[in-house]
């Protein structure tokens, strides 16, 4: 790929960019949200269309103008963001659009087998005829690499492919690269993980702000010197050592004996101006416990608490009104209505606030806006952008500024930076920090146990849907963290 360049109505998305792969490689493409990597390799794959510059395929130059005839010419991609037909079956999913055929009907009997096969060469446990609706993010993130598998293809594009995956998925997810390898493959890696980077590429080309940086050789380069080139400055991560929530701060909201199907006596306490962490492993049942407290799920018993008093939360607008904000682990699903722009998605829950007279205050509402975009550094051409045009780190904060326009006191992250580069991830880990230093508190999900040790004052530890520890930050490293990450047994705490 050659001078490529693509614009977008009031951005520049690309620049006169430059990328190659070779036969039997692993390239990795990294760069901070917003430097291009997801729209260059769209138009690799058919899906946009380039306004300048050429594509060599083979030694020929080729123009694809959809993705089918990417994907005829031996292209495919794997899409950052989850692209799935919910209520089809993981088999119907997988062979779309290839549907082998029995007279005038689909030989779903053959689409079974086949889609099984491809599962368990991942080595995934999923039924073929289930419903997509009823997977979790990371059994759907696994039938999307089926997907692309199915293809005969000599060009891989791996856009974040292991956002959602548990260490033992991400190690299958390899062996299976490094078989396409064998097999004199192509592969193109994007990931914001960049200990990914060393672990499974040859080499890594660097973008930023929608240019071509460089391309260097994995085994001659620095981690730091990849996020130099990713960012443009230095990046600091200070892990946090000592919890700066006093001993007197009140308690915010509590949860006593919280229970569901997946959840068990869940019991914690959150305190003024504290992130409290909570680490487990893929089916710990993190996720499950916040869904319960914001009213997603319904529980089977169990109390909520807010400010010490007793509050009824039996769906997510009673969570709201009581002023409990959700960022959910899949954005794209829960956390936005993509096909609204910036400012709807950001003053859509208090949109009451605008109201004067029974007519919208649009001025006040711009002005509430513009300051969120300011504070969150939201990279979007104006107000108007539809969120589905923004990438996704940016999509991420849309969803934390809906909340902090709520003047929510109690804020859930779940997977807060999942999909996003060092560069944000720091603004993100900063604007958390500031946060909590002005009385917000906040319960933090995540799978990095690294992200876990640098943000939180506690951390929960979960197994098996049950708290098997709660932890000071003073007492807390990796190896303790997945000590009770993997034993289900329940301390007394």
């Amino acid at each position: 790929m050659e001078g490529i360049s693509k614009s977008f109505p009031g951005v520049q998305a690309l620049k006169n960019c430059y990328f190659d792969l070779r036969r039997g490689e692993v390239h990795a493409l990294v760069g901070e949200n917003g430097a291009g990597k997801s729209t260059l390799m769209k138009i690799l794959a058919g899906i946009y269309k380039k306004d300048d510059g050429k594509i060599l395929y083979r030694g020929k130059e080729v123009d694809f103008s959809n993705s089918g005839e990417a994907q005829r010419s031996g292209i495919v991609i794997i899409h950052q963001e989850l692209n799935l037909i919910p209520h089809l079956t993981v088999a119907e999913n997988i062979f779309i659009g290839q549907e082998p055929s029995k007279g005038i009907f689909i030989d779903q009997d053959l689409i079974n087998r086949k889609a099984k096969e491809l599962l368990e060469s991942l080595h995934v446990n999923i039924s073929p005829e289930t419903k997509v609706m009823k997977l979790s993010v990371a059994q759907q993130q696994m039938v999307e690499i089926a997907k692309a598998l199915s293809y005969n293809f000599e060009v891989i594009i791996m856009d974040e492919p292991t956002a959602a995956l548990s260490k033992h998925e991400i190690e299958e997810l390899f062996r299976v690269i490094k078989n396409l390898k064998s097999k004199n493959k192509g592969i193109v890696y994007v990931s914001h993980r960049l200990e990914e980077i060393f672990a499974i590429a040859d080499r890594v080309t660097v973008m930023r702000d929608g240019q071509y940086i460089s391309t260097l050789n994995t085994k001659e380069v620095s981690k730091d010197e990849i996020i130099r080139l990713m960012v443009g400055r230095v990046i600091y991560e200070q892990p946090k050592t000592m919890s700066t929530v006093a001993d007197d701060s009140p308690v915010v909201l509590e949860v006593k004996n919280l229970t569901s199907k997946v959840v068990k006596n869940v019991s914690f306490t959150l305190r003024k101006g504290e992130i409290l962490g909570f680490a487990g492993l893929v089916g710990a049942g993190r996720t499950e416990v916040a869904r319960l407290i914001v009213g997603a799920d319904k529980k089977y018993e169990g109390e909520i608490y807010l400010k010490g008093k007793k509050i009824e939360i039996n769906n997510p607008e009673d969570a709201v009104k009581n002023g409990i904000g959700y960022l959910p682990e899949d954005r794209k699903q829960h956390g936005l209505v993509i096909g609204l722009s910036v400012r709807e998605n950001i003053t859509l829950p208090s949109l009451d606030n605008y109201v004067e007279k029974g007519f919208i205050n649009f001025k006040k509402e711009k002005e509430v806006v513009e300051t969120y975009i300011s504070r969150l550094n939201i990279k979007t051409p104006s107000l108007k952008t539809i969120v589905k045009n923004l990438s996704g780190g940016n999509q991420q904060k849309v969803v934390i500024a809906k909340w902090l326009a709520k003047e929510c006191d109690a804020l859930i992250f779940d997977e807060p930076t999942r999909g996003i580069d060092v560069g944000a991830k720091s603004e993100i880990y900063k604007l958390m920090n500031e946060l909590s230093k002005e009385g917000k508190s906040i319960i933090m999900i995540s799978s990095e146990l690294p992200e876990i040790l640098r943000m939180s004052d506690r951390i929960v530890v979960m197994c098996e849907g049950k708290i098997t520890k709660i932890l000071p930050i003073e007492e807390a490293d990796q190896e303790i963290i997945l000590k009770y990450a993997m034993s289900n047994e329940g301390k007394e705490l």
